[in-house]
């Protein structure tokens, strides 16, 4: 019990560092923003002990499959903290802070092509942005972009090359998998399946589907601005995250389904077995 309260207060800990990064590195944030942010994070981490404290499951899923949860962790702590340092490069620059720039501009130009989700993130932003503003979007979005990718590549060589989550031992559904009903109706299996496949292309298409429909909105509701350092860096953050996030649990419930339509394939073959043993 101690120790399962241990890791849930690191985690917890760990999640309310993350929701206070930007605050922390970026200078001139307001002491409104502060508090705001603050509070967040402290509402954040202990959201968090109380889920990783329980017995029983509520909302997060893969709990007791290592390491996907801290996977997507790392992954958007990084984005966060990269994006927080290259903001604040902009006013006290350093070589980190510079070096990240460089390679971020590198990315950003690389994939702002013709309907590429960076180019869509910049063309967002109204027409008459300042260069500069322009320029730190496309470098912000190309670095978080890059994160992502890596993220799903060592998911999918996790899963693919190392067996995850079958080396951790039996799995269990009910427990990794707490907002999946299995008496809802339906085959399991095809459901698990179909889930996946839509959170793939959910995932997938995201990039593309948030700038258009920020810029389609931007004629009724008041457009966001990300002319304020924290709201670029979360904005740009959740635009890649989110739908590495979702193919990432895609790829993890396809992977659930092939190992449950695996146990069934073996054991039908041990009934039909028995079964033929009895009739000889």
């Amino acid at each position: 019990m101690i120790g399962r309260m241990t890791g849930a207060a690191a985690r917890g800990l760990i999640v309310a560092l993350l929701i206070a990064i930007p605050a922390l590195l970026v200078p001139g944030v307001a002491s409104d923003t502060s508090q705001i942010t603050a509070l967040a994070a402290m509402l954040a981490g202990f959201l968090t002990f109380v889920e990783y404290n329980s017995n029983f499951p509520s909302i997060v899923e893969f709990r007791d499959a290592p390491p996907f949860n801290r996977l997507r962790v790392v992954a958007l702590a990084c984005t966060v903290l990269m994006l927080s340092l290259i903001i604040k490069g902009q006013t006290d620059p350093s070589l980190l802070t510079n070096g990240l720039t460089s390679l971020g501009t590198i990315i950003g130009n690389a994939i702002d092509f013709p309907y590429s989700p960076v180019r869509l993130v910049v063309l967002m932003l109204p027409a008459d942005s300042d260069p500069g503003l322009i320029s730190i979007v496309r470098t912000a979005a190309g670095i978080s972009y890059l994160v992502s990718l890596v993220a799903m590549a060592a998911f999918l060589v996790l899963v693919r090359i190392l067996g995850w989550p079958a080396r951790q031992g039996a799995f269990n559904v009910w427990v990794n998998l707490p907002l999946f009903d299995p008496t809802a109706g339906g085959d399991v299996l095809e459901r698990l399946q179909r889930d996946a496949r839509v959170n793939i292309a959910l995932g997938f298409l995201l990039p593309f589907l948030i700038p258009a429909v920020v810029k389609a909105a931007a004629d009724l509701v008041e457009p966001i601005t990300l002319q304020n350092p924290q709201t670029l860096i979360w904005t740009l953050s959740a635009w890649a995250f989110l739908p590495a996030s979702m193919i990432m649990r895609g790829i993890a419930m396809g992977r659930v389904a092939e190992m449950i339509e695996e146990k069934r394939r073996r054991t039908y073959a041990s009934a039909d077995a028995e079964n033929g043993y009895q009739a000889a």
